[in-house]
């Protein structure tokens, strides 16, 4: 792929991810709006969000085993389609069934899209167009998340809430072409089967369990038909791992689990979810419903986080780098936690400046915890790393999908008792609330603590012992001049002899392994190869 192509790939990288991460963002912010134009319960308020995040998460590894089948052009294009469709219909829905149906659609659509965008910035890559792939990446998602919640403000406050949806339809088919156009085809790895059982049964476990947490806050958990669909959910579950354990390609290796550090950093990653997906989801309501704010001015009290987040999210590297993955990891996870508590001391009639310490402490706190996915994917073998990515994809998108959920649960719950007492809607909501973040930040910091005891501490130098520098290699561009051809090959010839290959290439075994010398390099510790025929003492070989 030339340089500009790639750019142009770039491009639709970065739109394509921008309008898929925002689209779940402006809803939190228009949620309000749907629920009194369309005379929503509570419970179907969370499907509109649920319904995308579960499918998403399903749908997601096995969207990306797609795009190895038949290339990351086919499988975006129509996974665009889908979800532009799909937007298409939530705009224009009248009712909660068209809507939350629409909206699974839709996540269904983004789970074939986004992880061909991810194959298309790596496979293939040398090490810098991957880098500026990820920060093409990185940098959509953080933009999405600041700029989300405020154009969703903006067009609740002046059209139809159905404009968040369909703003999406012109954009994706402008996507969808430049997609045609500048992304790859086939990738040559057809010969990799889906995991047909493995995805039937990971969706059958997601939509189960979460469907068991939204009935049980309704009907109570020691109703009949909850308790049935969480047998389910478990019966799912343990047939996935059985499956999965014996599947010639399965969807998830179960060795993956058996890492200390990837394990750990999943767990981490699931609670962290949980936690940031609840707050997020729960205080625009919080802010609405207790604070009074106006959708937009309740949209603007996101952007200080997400800035924050975008900022100093380089800087949480270079910690992690210098001091550990470990404290800093742990750390951010202590100040999210502090941030979601700070939301319990809010009363009616806070403003920003009530509000602003606990939303900076989500923001520092979260920016912190970015570099957790690195080093839990620098625990797995690189030839792996791409369903590693996709395992940690999937858990954050289903932490979200529990967080509402779970801290959904307990605000329910809570907030019906608190009505039942007497208390005002907007009372009753509060209390509610207030302990639901209080339960998020209990899971944010039992994180923490798996961050302290799985991740990588900083590796240190043993006192009174320098670091030893690493030579850098040199190259060395010399003539070669070969006298009589050597005969042989690689399949007989003994450890340390050389050869000359079929294409006339020098050649050369060593411990039964065959190599082409490349370059020398130069330093105390180096020993020569042996010289090859042909070659005077001292001359090197570069192919």
């Amino acid at each position: 792929m030339t340089r500009g192509r790639y750019r142009w790939a770039l491009a639709v990288v970065a739109v394509s991810a921008f309008m898929i991460t925002m689209d779940n963002s402006v809803v939190a912010i228009a949620q309000q709006t749907i629920r009194d134009d369309l005379g929503l319960s509570a419970a179907e308020l969370r499907w509109v969000t649920i319904g995308y995040i579960v499918m998403f998460s399903c749908l997601m590894v096995a969207g990306g085993r797609l795009a190895d089948l038949y290339g990351c052009r086919v499988t975006f294009v129509t996974g665009m389609a889908v979800f532009t469709a799909a937007s298409a219909v939530s705009g224009l829905a009248e009712s909660a069934p068209t809507l939350i149906g629409a909206r699974v659609v839709q996540g269904s659509g983004a789970a074939l899209a986004l992880p061909a965008l991810l194959v298309a910035i790596t496979v293939g890559r040398d090490d810098r167009q991957r880098s500026l792939g990820q920060v093409v990446w990185l940098g959509s998602l953080a933009c999405a998340m600041a700029g989300g919640p405020s154009v969703g403000g903006f067009i609740v406050e002046r059209w139809h809430w159905g404009w968040i949806f369909l703003i999406n339809v012109p954009v994706g088919v402008l996507v969808i072409a430049l997609g045609l156009a500048v992304l790859r085809g086939r990738s040559g790895r057809a010969g990799t089967a889906l995991d047909m059982p493995g995805v039937i049964l990971s969706a059958t476990m997601l939509f189960t369990l979460v469907y068991a947490l939204h009935a049980g806050g309704e009907a109570g958990y020691g109703d009949p038909a909850v308790l049935a669909v969480l047998g389910i959910a478990v019966l799912a579950a343990v047939s996935f791992v059985v499956v999965e354990r014996w599947a010639p390609n399965p969807m998830i290796d179960m060795g993956f689990f058996r890492n200390r550090v990837f394990s750990g950093g999943l767990a981490s990653s699931m609670l962290w979810g949980i936690g940031f997906n609840g707050v997020m989801y729960y205080s625009a309501l919080f802010m609405q419903t207790v604070l009074g704010f106006r959708p937009t001015t309740a949209a603007l009290a996101y952007v200080p986080p997400a800035l924050l987040v975008l900022v100093l999210t380089p800087v949480s590297f270079v910690l992690a780098g210098r001091v550990g993955a470990r404290p800093t990891v742990a750390a951010g996870m202590l100040l999210l936690a502090g941030g979601m508590a700070a939301f319990t001391a809010l009363q009616a009639g806070d403003g920003f400046a009530e509000l602003m310490p606990g939303i900076a402490l989500c923001g520092i706190g979260s920016a912190l915890t970015m570099p957790l996915a690195m080093y839990a994917l620098k625990a797995i073998p690189d030839e792996r790393a791409g369903v590693a990515g996709g395992i940690l994809s999937v858990v954050r998108e289903v932490s979200a999908a529990l967080g509402i959920a779970v801290l959904g649960v307990v605000i329910d719950v809570l907030e019906r008792q608190a009505a039942r007492s007497g208390e005002t809607g907007a009372e009753a909501f509060r209390h509610g609330a207030s302990v639901g973040l209080l339960v998020g930040a209990a899971l944010v910091l039992l994180g923490a603590v798996i961050s302290a005891l799985t991740l990588p501490p900083r590796r240190r130098t043993p006192a009174g012992e320098a670091p030893v520098p690493v030579p850098r290699p040199e190259r060395v561009r010399e003539p070669v001049a070969v006298g009589a051809a050597y005969g042989g090959s690689p399949s007989s010839a003994e450890p340390g002899a050389w050869f000359v290959q079929p294409s006339g290439r020098l050649g050369g075994t060593t411990g039964g392994r065959r190599y082409r010398p490349r370059y020398t390099t130069s330093g105390p510790d180096w020993t020569p190869p042996p010289d090859p025929p042909g070659f005077a003492d001292g001359d090197r070989f570069r192919g």
